[in-house]
C-alpha cells in the first residue's frame, strides 16, 4: 500500500530509501545501476499519488521509461539514509518528463530526469490522452524548463541505431 494521500500532478513526492550491502558497487558506494532502482522505487508511489496508475489500468495502457538523464554529485554510502524528491515537471508530444533527485542533510547527491512514454496497442499514446484520462482539463502543460528542452534536442541529435564499430 502506497502511504500518503492524493497528490497534484505537479506536487512533489517525498520518499525514504536506504543504501544497504546489496546496493554496493567495488568502491563501497551505492552502484549507479541500483541508483536506478531506487528511482524506480521512488516513482511507484509517486505515480499512484499523483493518479497514473489507476489512469494506466482503466485503459489498459503501458509505460516505459525512454530516456533519462543523471547526475551524479555525492557518495552515498552503506546504511546511509537519502530522501528522495519526485515531480512531474511537464510533457511534449510523446513523453511525459519527471525529475527526481536524492538528498542527505539538505544536500544534492544526485538528480534525475526521466523520460516517460504511455504505451497501448497503436504504439505511443500521447501524453495529452493520459493526462486528461488521470481528470486533469488542462492537457497543454507547463512550458519545459530550458535545460529540459536542451537536452531533448541535443538527443534528438544522438544517431540511431548507433554506430556498430
Amino acid at each position: 500500500m502506497v502511504r500518503g494521500s492524493r497528490i497534484g500532478l505537479f506536487d512533489t513526492h517525498v520518499s525514504h530509501h536506504v543504501c544497504w550491502p546489496w546496493d554496493l558497487d567495488p568502491w563501497m558506494e551505492l552502484n549507479n545501476g541500483r541508483t536506478l532502482t531506487l528511482y524506480d522505487l521512488g516513482r511507484l508511489p509517486f505515480s499512484t499519488r499523483i493518479g497514473l496508475i489507476d489512469a494506466l489500468r482503466a485503459n489498459r495502457w503501458g509505460m516505459t521509461v525512454a530516456g533519462s538523464s543523471v547526475r551524479y554529485r555525492r557518495r552515498v554510502r552503506m546504511f546511509q539514509r537519502v530522501e528522495m524528491r519526485s515531480r512531474c515537471i511537464g510533457w511534449d508530444h510523446r513523453f511525459l518528463y519527471i525529475e527526481q533527485s536524492m538528498w542527505r542533510g539538505g544536500e544534492a547527491l544526485n538528480h534525475i530526469l526521466i523520460r516517460l512514454a504511455t504505451t497501448h496497442d497503436g504504439g505511443i499514446l500521447p501524453p495529452a490522452s493520459l493526462v486528461a484520462a488521470m481528470g486533469q482539463t488542462d492537457t497543454t502543460g507547463p512550458a519545459l524548463p530550458d535545460w529540459v528542452q536542451a537536452w531533448i534536442a541535443a538527443d534528438a541529435q544522438r544517431p540511431w541505431p548507433p554506430a556498430q564499430g
